[in-house]
């Protein structure tokens, strides 16, 4: 008799809320400071641990984002949230820091036509300015993380070798740091790749931590997400109402809706800490603060949960 294979998953992860930086950075209309707050207050309340919640560049580049230190500042008594910020250069780092973050994110692409579009520099040149960023940060005592944005796929070169990205997590090895967050920036990664490339980063380099950063262009991200969790990831970032994208990578949309995976992986019995119920109500909130979503099955569908009354029997109805 054929025995079932069973699937051997995490038992607990941890959700970092990207939409306060990923999903705002995209939208064209001006969203009031004391909006972005309000949304991060309301989100606070839900269980989240961990959040993106803004990026220091220079604002002409994100114009969006201009009030970076304005809301990172009001914010400061969420406590129970550790937040983290995205910066391009020593510069945005300093601003970062002076505000009240405690945790840095480092921008990097894993090819030099995506650096180019969005840093104006090729990759290695990039990578090299990451120095006097943990300098900084380490006088401040300021954790430091790295990414690698079209990890799995570029819209300009295509799917990338596994031998780039290892190089590139070499370096990053060198430099001291020990995190590492992977973005499928554009959603043209696939189970099979994910899992492979994910098998083989980690055992070539057991000491890092690496996470997942899932784009939902094309329907992949909730099953690039199993294949993940299948290889022991255990840290994801995701956007409530699936807002976000990258104004440096054409056809890039919103990341994989965090309500989608906070139902997803308690579906399967993987503990999340948020509430869900409260997650989809703050999604909504946003829904229709903005005018739109960027893809919510939850918002669409509801949770399984969330049943309906009974038909009446045929015989009833005929009666």
């Amino acid at each position: 008799m054929s025995r079932l294979l069973e699937m051997t998953l995490p038992a607990k992860v941890t959700i970092c809320e990207v939409a306060p930086r990923d999903g705002f950075q995209m939208e064209k209309e001006w969203i009031p400071t004391e909006e972005k707050i309000r949304i991060i207050r309301e989100l606070a309340k839900t269980g989240i641990q961990s959040m993106e919640i803004t990026s220091f560049v220079h604002p002409r580049a994100i114009p969006q984002l201009r009030d970076a230190e304005e809301v990172v500042k009001s914010v400061q008594d969420l406590t129970s949230i550790k937040f983290r910020a995205l910066v391009p250069n020593v510069r945005g780092a300093q601003r970062a820091i002076d505000a009240g973050i405690k945790k840095l994110k480092l921008m990097l692409s894993a090819t030099d036509s995506h650096s180019l579009s969005n840093a104006n520099c090729l990759v290695e040149e990039a990578q090299n300015g990451f120095a006097p960023i943990i300098e900084l940060a380490e006088k401040h005592r300021v954790k430091v993380g790295g990414s690698i944005s079209v990890a799995f796929g570029c819209p300009y070169e295509g799917k990338v070798r596994l031998e780039r990205i290892v190089s590139i997590v070499e370096r990053y090895t060198t430099m001291g740091i020990d995190e590492i967050s992977l973005a499928d920036t554009t959603g043209m990664a696939n189970p099979k790749q994910v899992f492979e490339m994910l098998g083989h980063l980690k055992s070539s380099f057991p000491q890092m931590t690496f996470s997942m950063h899932l784009h939902n262009t094309r329907g992949m991200a909730l099953a690039n997400a199993v294949a993940a969790l299948q290889q022991g990831i255990v840290h994801f970032d995701s956007s409530i109402a699936g807002l976000g994208g990258c104004p440096y990578a054409p056809g890039a949309s919103g990341n994989i809706a965090s309500e989608d995976l906070v139902h997803s992986l308690e579906e399967m019995g993987i503990d999340t800490g948020i509430n869900l119920e409260a997650l989809i109500k703050v999604a909504n909130d946003v829904k229709h603060s903005l005018g739109h979503d960027g893809g919510s099955y939850m918002l669409q569908a509801g949770p399984c949960s969330q049943l309906h009354m009974k038909p009446e029997s045929q015989e009833k109805i005929e009666q």
